[in-house]
Parts: C-alpha cells; structure tokens; sequence
C-alpha cells in the first residue's frame, strides 16, 4: 500500500512537472509573438518621414507595446495587436509592408493623413480584419487584389486618394461587407458588376472618379443599401427600375453622370426613407413624378437640376423637412399663370434653407406667398423665368436670407425693401427687369452686401450717397439704367464698378484712386466731363477700364503709366488732345485699345498693342500721324528747316552753355556724393515715409503691448515680426523689429529701406513708415513699420500647422482660383519690380513665407531684407558681387547664386517657378523625398503630361471633383498641365531659357478666364 501511494504521488508530481513545461512553452510562444507584432510596429514607424503632433514617440522599448499611443491589444490573445488607431495625426510616409504581420488585427485606422506610395498587397494577410480605412492620403497605384484575402471585412474606406486602375472584381468575394468607399480617386473602366452580390452591403460610395458604363440590375438587389453615392463618373444609360424600390435607401446621388431616360411615374413606392435624392446634371427627360413628393416624406434634399426635365412643378406639400430644393436648368412650366402656385405649398418646409428654380419657362405673377417661407431660408433663386407682376412686399418677412437672384425676369415697380428688414443680405441680384423709380434708402442698412446688381432696368434719381460707407461691396453694378446726378460711390473695397450708359455728370473725383482694390471700372455712355483724375492711376490692378462716350477732355494722365495690368482700356468719343503716350507700348497685357473720335496728334507709336492693327482704334483723329503701315496714317514729316548758318551759331552756344553747366554738374556731384555718403551711415524715417507720420519707439511699443510674445507673428533671419494696434488711430500694423546684434542684419535693413522708397504696386507689401532711433534702454532701435495683413502669409495656407488655438477655426484652404489669382499677384510684382521701376530692383528670397495676403486674398510680395537695386544697367547679372552677399533660401534660390553668380531678374523668376509648383503640388521644394538629384522641378517634369492629377494637391482634386462634370474636370486638368509646364519653364537651369515674368502672367491669366468660363470661381 505504501508502494502504491508513493507511485500515485510520483505520477501527480511528474504531470505537474509536465505541465508547468507546457505553459512556460506557451509563455515563450506568446512572447515570440508579441515580439513579432513589435517589429511590424518599429518598420511600421521606420516608414513615417513626418510626424509633427510627436504621436509615434511613445513607441519604443521603455514603454509596454499595448501602452503605445493608438495601439489597442487583446488579453484574451496574450497580448496581440489587435487595433491601430492613428486617424487625423498629420502623418506623412508610407505604410510599410510589415503591417501584414499583425495577424490578430481587426481594425487599421490610419485616415486624415499624408500617407503616399501603394497600399501594401500584404494587407492581404490579415485575415481577421474588419476594418481598413485609409481615406484622405495621397495614396497611389492599384487597389491590391489579394484585399479579398481579408475574409472578415466590414468596412473599406479608401476615398479621396490617388488610386488608379479598375476597382479589382476580387472584391465581390468578401460577402460580409457592409460599407465600400472608393470615391474620389482615379479609377477607371466599367461600373464594377460585382457589388450586386454583395448582400449585406449598406454603403456603396464610389463618386468623383471615371467609371464608365451602365448601372446593373442587381443593384436592385441589394435589400440593405441605404447610401448610393455615383455623381462625378461616365456613367449612362438608364437607371434599373429595381432602384426606385429600394426602401432601405436613404441617399441616392448619380449626378453629373450622362444617364438618360425619365423618372418613372409609377414607382417609387418603396423610397419611403430617402432623405437625399440627385439626379442633377445628367440628360433626364419627362415630368417631375408625383411619388418623390408624395412618398419620399423624409426628403431633406432634393437636386433635379440641368436636366431636360418638362411639364408642371408638382406640389411639394408633403415634404416638411425638406431643406434644399434645385430644380435649375430645365424647361418646366409652360410660361403663364399658376406655374408658381407649388411655391405657395412649400411653405409648409419649415426647415427650407435653399430654394433655387432659376432658368425655366416658369412664369406668372410671383405670388406674395413667398414671404411665408421659414425665416430659416437663406438663399432664392428665381431668375431666368417669364415672372410678371411686382416683387410682393412680404419678401421682407425673410429675415434671414443671404443671397437673392431674380435677374433677368420680367417683374416690374419698384424695389420694396422699405422696411430694411434684410439686413443679412449678401449678394443681391435684380439685373434685367423692368424695376423702375429710385434705388430705396433702405440698402444702406444691409451692411453685408458684398455684390449688388440693378443693371439694366429703369432706375432714375441719383445714385444713393450712402453706398460709399459700405465695408464689404465688392461688386456694383448700376449700367443701363436713368441715373443722373454727379454722385460717384469711391468705395474702397469695390473690384467691380460698372456705371455705363446713364446720365451721370461732372468730373470724376479725386477719391476715386482711393479704390486701390479695383479691377474693372465701366463709366462709358454718360455726361462726365473735365479733365480724367491723375488719382485714376492709383489704382493700379485695373485690367478693365471703359470711358467711351463722355466729355472729358485734356491729355492722358502721365500716372496711367502705373496701369501695367490693363487688358482692355477704353477712352473713345471724347474730348481729349495732346499725344498719345508711349509708355502705352509697355502694357503687354493689352488686348484692346480703342482711343477713337478723340483731338489726339503727334506719332502713333509702334511697338506693344500697336503692333496689332486689329487690337488697336485710333479712327477720328485726324491730327494722328506714323504707326504701322496697317493703320494707313500719313508720315509725319520732319520740322528741321532752319539754316546751315542758324545750327552752327546755335551748336556754338550750346557748346558754351553745356560747357559752363557740365563744369557746375560736376561740382554738384560731387557734393551730393559727399552728402549721400554721409547720409548713407543712418538710414532716416523720413528716406522711405515720403512725408507720412512717423512713429516713436515708444508708439510702437504701446501699439505691440511691449513686444508681447502674444503679439508676435513671425521670426525671421534678421527680425521679428509683432502684430499691433495704433492707439492714436486704431490702425492695425505689423512691425519688423531688428535684430542689430545678428550679422547683416543693418545691411538688410538697409536693402529693405532702399528697395521699399522706390517702390509702390498693389501686390508689394505697402510699407507705412521706419523707425530709427533708441529704445528705453538707451539701446539702438530699427524697425520697418507694414500694413497688416490680416490672412498671414502664403506659407500657413500652403502648409498649416496646427496651434492649440485653433482648434475651433475653419482650416486654412485654397481653392484652384485662388492660387491661380495669388500667382497672378506675385507675377505683376515681380513684372513691376524687373521692368517697371526706373531702376531694376532684384528681390532675391522670393517664398511663400514672403508672400503675405489681405482680407481679400490678395497677394503681396514682402520682405525686400535681400533685395539688390541695379542702377542703370543693360544687364542684371553682376559678375563681382561679393560671395558674402546673402542670396536667398535653400530651395527657392537659383542654382547660379551657389556657383557664385550675383543678383538677376532670372534668379527671380527661378524662386517663382519653385513657388509656383508648390503651389499647385502642396510639396515644399525642401521635403525629404528630395535628394540626390531629384527635385521638385525634376518631380514635376517627369510626371507630364500622364501624371498630372497624381502630382497634384488632393485638395485641389478633390474641390473640382466634389461638384464637377467630366468637362469641368478635363478643363482643370487641362490648365494644371499649363501651370505646371510654366513653373518648369521659369525653374530651368539655364538662366536665359527661363520665361519672362511678363509672359507667365500673360499666361496665368489665360489659364483663370478659361477656369471662369468653365463655372469655377473662388
């Protein structure tokens, strides 16, 4: 018995012993584990360039892998992996191929960031995934095929990338999914069939890339789908009637497609949860159904526009949550009464934002029901329609409405905004009516007004005193009307003032060269008289200016010299005399030049748009002689007909004359040597002010509350930049203050008051004043005193980054026309500072941190510490400058400046080309994928033309891409391919071969009239 207890007791001690081996085994097996999901993390990290919020530095060996930031692990797998979160962390880098090693993962978040390069095929061997969202990257190349080897998929969100190739039909195998995002790519071929065995599928989003091909049947079949987003692809034929009875859908978009057919009249049924329904801008013919009104009662949203859809507008009664109505475009209504009655029934949408009926046959009396729309709408569209009758006076009820369009209608009296109850009003628009009697004193209260268009009706009475005091009008239109008087609105903000064809008089005031911002002025076919204001000249972004058919009289102001914008400049049937200036010849942007039935005399030159007998009216001046031989003037003959005995006697004088004078000239320049030597020591206020107040050292240190880092804006090589207020005038200003310890810093000083005296454009920074003296210590004190911009630099709309503080703030973007206009800015610059000036002036250190933009986007070259004035020279290039002097910055300046070449306009136009391709890229020419002998130049060369979306800014993409057509979007992609190729030019090694600034903004222009003519706008 003993025996046998002993032996049952070494038997449970050698299980014991087996089994603490086998967990130990277990414990080294999950170890080993573990340590492999670690490693795929440290590549997963080795594969990230930038990570500026510092998310990834938690991720080494000190801190426990499951405690590392957006690593979740599982217990119940010892530990492994099984979620990486890193959404919206502004990563930049690419995904390494190892993350097919974290076999236990479940959900991969790595959306909102700058991931690039191909998505990984080893994806494809994490067979537990659920999850893969990799939306809004620059991700490019093919979706990988073996995706279908995650067989748990749910979820794939791989929107707004750079994806190419067709969507991988291996995809139809992953039967659980639930939601598929491919939209905003570049994908191609046809509507990929598959998704019609997806049967669990509930999001279908592939919008905004060129799938082509017809919608299948087995769409229909899809039981669960509540989001079908297509808009933005080829796709045609007709749409499977299956669709329409889909009641789990809830947003249905197939817009801006080239689908046909007709909606059908007998279905629908079953759309019973529909809340978003667009059809727009596709090809679809017939009536408006009643079962979009009558069973789709959740609609929120409703888009049948730029069809050719017909027949009467059915009642909209039933839909009370309906928020935007767009039926623009079509040919509904019959052109007569009751086809606005629906109008009176949508009333009952309390929760109407937008309503827009614009270019249709709807026609009637506009009936007074309309002020009893919800004050929740904001927008009204009405124009382009056969409307009778006057603008009921309940409109005013619509407390809340922004933007008004009822142009080019047939409603009559007068504008009854007599209450003045719309103050929230932004852009108005009554263009083309039969309005009559006096523009009411009630618009004075809508402070908001940005663009205001009363042109072609029958206003009489004066222009309104009060439209000057607006702060935000930037656009006015009042032609074609009955106005007399002489009042002219000189409002400052203004980029468009079209007055043409009334009966206003007098002479033009001074104060209008106070509209510094002014693009296009149009005063032709009125009574204005006197002599044309030299102040005009300030105004020197002008491409349009239009003064035909008025009584003015003397010469062409000598500041017009200033206009170098000018496309178009109108001064026909005048009173005007003297010759026609030559500076003229310099305006290369001129397209038309109309100087006709005027007393001009003397010769016509020859050269800019006179060159062009097409572009150029001079007809009724009969005193005007030479040009080309085109024009067919007379020779202009010579006056030289005094004797031989005269010129000699004459030559004799003047030899004695010239003598005595070039004796005096020579002591007086010698004096002035001696005095600008002295004065060259101390650059003064009153050297750069021209006269205008100067601020002490105290002034500006109360304005920047003691130079607060609070109020600090920048730093730079030389200085810091502070933001303030004048307490004397509440003027907002930024402030340069000098860092005289930091070496070169009074030479850049120097060089920027130098450059900045001379200068004055629309797009260069305007300087206020200098400050020179000391500060309360007794210590020496520079400073340039600058307008303040309040949009900040280039650089922070290029490339934010992120501050605690602005977190509640709308991101910094700019949209395609912006850039586009910003480049034009930054061009007539560099146009003005290379070929305008008396004397050349380089800037040397163009970038977009110099570049600082306005309340308006405006753009202004700043920052002249560099900047190199060449004094009556042929040629810009000064082969003995100093190899000390400063030259700009890494990546921006032209390769010549490091082989020793001085300062010249190519070098310029060089760090514009750099800018320009950053501009259009969103890539800095000094990121790290840059080395070796690949650059940004080189980057973008080789990517032309295939390429050219794939380089582009996902931004850029993605605004066109949201609500465009194929043609929009082979027009943009056109002009892309044109900027680029003119950023190539200017950035070529080879100082001559680099384009003039003068044709990149020839060009630039060229490229924003044809954005403008495809219906973008910024």
């Amino acid at each position: 018995m003993q025996l046998e207890g002993f032996s049952f007791a070494k038997l449970q001690f050698r299980n014991f012993i087996f089994a603490i081996a086998i967990a130990l085994c277990f414990v080294q097996v999950s170890s080993a584990s573990n340590e492999t999901d670690k490693f795929a993390l440290l590549a997963f990290k080795a594969g990230i360039t930038e990570d500026p919020l510092g998310v990834l530095s938690s991720w080494n060996n000190t801190v426990n892998l499951c405690q590392w930031f957006g690593v979740t692990c599982s217990r119940q797998h010892h530990n492994r992996v099984t979620v990486l979160n890193l959404y919206n962390q502004k990563l930049s880098g690419f995904i390494s191929p190892h993350i097919g090693n974290l076999s236990f993962l479940r959900k991969l978040w790595l959306s909102n960031n700058s991931f690039h390069h191909e998505i990984p095929p080893q994806i494809g061997q994490l067979r537990r995934l659920r999850v893969l969202a990799l939306a809004n990257n620059f991700l490019e190349g093919k979706i990988p095929k073996n995706t279908s080897g995650c067989i748990s998929l749910l979820g794939v969100d791989l929107c707004k990338n750079q994806l190419s190739g067709e969507v991988p039909p291996e995809i139809g195998s992953l039967a659980k999914l639930w939601g598929l995002c491919l939209g905003g790519n570049n994908l191609i071929g046809s509507f990929p069939s598959f998704v019609g065995n997806l049967s669990s599928l509930e999001k279908l989003l592939l919008y905004n890339n060129y799938l082509g091909g017809s919608l299948p049947r087995a769409l229909g079949q899809l039981t669960n789908l509540a989001t079908l987003a297509l808009l933005g692809n080829l796709l045609s034929g007709t749409v499977p009637h299956s669709l329409y009875n889909l009641s789990s859908l809830v947003v249905f978009d197939i817009g801006f497609n080239q689908i046909h057919g007709s909606l059908p009249t007998t279905m629908g049924f079953g759309l019973s949860n529909l809340e978003f329904f667009s059809i727009a801008g596709n090809q679809f013919v017939g009536s408006i159904p009643p079962w979009i009104a009558n069973n789709a009662t959740n609609l929120q949203l409703l888009q049948l526009g730029s069809n050719k859809l017909s027949g009467e507008v059915p009642s909209f009664e039933s839909l009370r949550a309906l928020r935007k109505l767009n039926i623009v475009m079509n040919y509904l209504g019959r052109g007569g009464s009751g086809d606005l009655n629906f109008l009176c029934l949508l009333t009952n949408s309390t929760t109407l934002t937008e309503l827009n009926i614009e270019d249709n046959k709807l026609g009637g009396l506009l009936p007074g029901c309309i002020g009893n729309f919800s004050i929740t709408i904001t927008e009204l569209g009405l124009g382009s329609n056969p409307i009778i009758g006057e603008i009921p006076k309940a409109i005013d009820n619509l407390v809340n409405l922004e933007v008004l369009s009822m142009a080019n209608t047939s409603i009559s009296g007068a504008i009854p905004f007599e209450e003045g109850n719309l103050q929230n009003l932004t852009i108005v628009d009554l263009s083309d009516n039969n309005l009559s009697g006096v523009i009411p004193s009630s618009l004075q209260k809508m402070k908001k007004l940005i663009a205001l268009y009363l042109e072609g009706n029958n206003f009489h009475g004066h222009i309104p005193s009060h439209l000057d005091k607006y702060k935000s009008l930037m656009h006015l239109d009042l032609s074609n009307n009955n106005l007399s008087g002489s009042v002219f609105p000189a409002i400052k903000t203004l980029l468009n003032l079209n007055l043409a064809d009334n009966h206003l008089s007098g002479a033009l005031p001074a104060e209008v060269g106070k509209m510094d911002h002014l693009v296009a002025l149009d005063i032709s076919g009125n009574r204005f008289g006197g002599e044309i204001p030299s102040t005009l000249g300030d105004c020197d972004g002008l491409f349009v200016l239009r003064m035909r058919d008025n009584h003015f009289q003397g010469s062409i102001p000598q500041s017009f010299r200033s206009l170098r914008s000018m496309e178009e400049f109108d001064l026909s049937n005048n009173n005007l005399s003297g010759e026609i200036p030559k500076f003229l010849e310099e305006f290369h942007f001129l397209e038309i030049l109309n100087l006709s039935y005027n007393n001009f005399e003397g010769m016509l030159p020859t050269e800019g748009v006179f060159k062009n007998a097409s572009a150029t009216f001079i007809a009724g001046n009969n005193k005007i002689c030479g040009g080309i031989s085109e024009l067919q003037l007379p020779k202009c003959i010579s006056r030289h007909s005094r004797s031989k005995g005269v010129v000699r006697n004459l030559k004799l004088s003047l030899f004695i004359i010239f003598g005595l004078l070039g004796m005096v000239l020579v002591l007086i320049f010698v004096s002035v040597c001696w005095l600008k030597k002295k004065k060259a020591q101390e650059p003064t206020s009153s050297s750069i002010a021209n006269g205008r107040q100067n601020f002490s050292y105290g002034t500006l240190h109360r304005a920047t509350n003691g130079f607060s880092s609070t109020n600090l804006i920048g730093v730079g090589s030389f200085g810091s930049v502070y933001g303030g207020t004048l307490q004397e005038n509440g003027t907002n200003v930024a402030v340069k203050v000098l860092k005289l310890t930091h070496h070169g810093a009074l030479k850049s000083f120097k060089a920027e008051c130098e450059a900045l005296k001379r200068i004055k454009h629309r797009n260069l920074l305007k300087v206020l004043t200098v400050c020179s003296g000391t500060d309360y210590g007794g210590n020496d004190f520079k400073a340039l005193v600058y307008e303040f911009m309040v949009n900040g630099s280039l650089e922070e709309w290029l490339h934010p980054s992120p501050k605690p503080t602005d977190v509640d703030r709308p991101s910094k973007i700019l949209s395609l026309i912006q850039r586009i206009k910003i480049c034009i800015d930054i061009a007539f610059a560099l146009d003005y500072l290379h070929n305008q000036c008396h004397s050349v002036i380089v800037h040397r250190d163009l970038k977009p941190s110099n570049v600082l933009l306005d309340a308006e986007m405006v753009g202004h070259v700043g920052d002249f510490g560099l900047a190199k004035i060449v004094l009556e020279s042929t040629s810009c290039m000064n082969p003995h400058i100093s190899s000390a002097d400063l030259r700009g910055t890494i990546g921006y300046a032209a390769p010549e400046y490091g082989m020793g070449r001085g300062a010249s306009i190519e070098g310029d136009v060089y760090s514009y080309g750099i800018l320009l391709l950053e501009m259009f890229t969103g890539i800095g020419p000094t990121v790290e994928i840059f080395k070796d002998n690949l650059n940004l130049h080189n980057f973008v060369e080789e990517a032309l033309p295939e390429r050219v979306l794939e380089i582009t800014d996902p931004i850029l993409v993605q605004e066109v891409e949201s609500d465009a057509g194929q043609r929009r979007k082979s027009t943009v992609q056109d002009c892309l391919l044109v900027a680029y190729r003119i950023g190539i030019a200017c950035s070529v090694g080879v100082p001559r071969e680099r384009m003039s600034i003068a044709d990149v903004a020839a060009q630039l222009r060229s490229i924003r009239d044809r954005l403008y003519a495809a219906g973008l706008r910024g």
